[in-house]
């Protein structure tokens, strides 16, 4: 069973993945940014104060960060925030991955600054599995948000779902959560397939 430390294992052994942020027109900017540092839940990286994307991540915090290993993904969405005592962090950083030596020698790594991710979902998904194995996790205070998709009130029970979607995690009466919509509704009489997000005082709900 995939542990919380399985993630981090591999954020920390790929370290190149993709950061996602928000520009300041709204638009959606992703860059490769290496993890160099894990520790309390929180996700460490370094940028340069004069790039784009530290002034994105100031300007909106709320970002989301990809790595894939093996067909097998792991994605963080929370809060970035510029760390105190900068010459700590960065120090620290420097001496667990020996290579930022070469890239920014002497004194010059002090132009970078630290960042961590904080309070966030960090959901592994893995497609090597069948059926489809996908667990989130939360970091901080973040609490997870339940997602799927429902049958709704005028299904008829004919099970034609069950036969073609591939992610049917539960079924109870005419109660349906599962999360891959797209073989479902190919089938004519899937007409009740909704997206929801689902609230923890629905009676079927999936927490995964």
């Amino acid at each position: 069973m995939i542990t919380k430390k399985d993630c981090f294992d591999q954020l920390r052994d790929v370290i190149d993945a993709v950061l996602s942020t928000v520009d300041e027109n709204g638009n959606p900017q992703s860059r490769i940014i290496d993890i160099m540092h894990i520790e309390d839940d929180r996700i460490y990286f370094l940028t340069g104060r004069g790039k784009d994307v530290y002034r994105e991540i100031m300007n909106h915090p709320q970002v989301s960060y990809l790595s894939l290993k093996d067909n097998r993904s792991i994605r963080i969405t929370g809060e970035a925030h510029k760390l105190d005592d900068q010459k700590y962090w960065i120090d620290l950083m420097f001496d667990e991955n020996k290579f930022l030596n070469n890239v920014y020698p002497g004194e010059s790594r002090y132009i970078l600054e630290p960042f961590c991710i904080e309070n966030a979902e960090m959901e592994f998904f893995d497609l090597t599995q069948k059926p489809i194995f996908r667990k989130t996790f939360t970091l901080g205070n973040a609490k997870v948000t339940p997602k799927g998709f429902v049958i709704g009130d005028n299904c008829v029970a004919c099970g034609i779902c069950k036969g073609v979607c591939p992610r049917i995690f539960l079924l109870r009466e005419k109660s349906i959560i599962f999360l891959q919509k797209t073989a479902c509704i190919a089938a004519d009489a899937l007409k009740s397939v909704q997206f929801k997000t689902l609230n923890a005082s629905i009676n079927f709900f999936l927490n995964f």
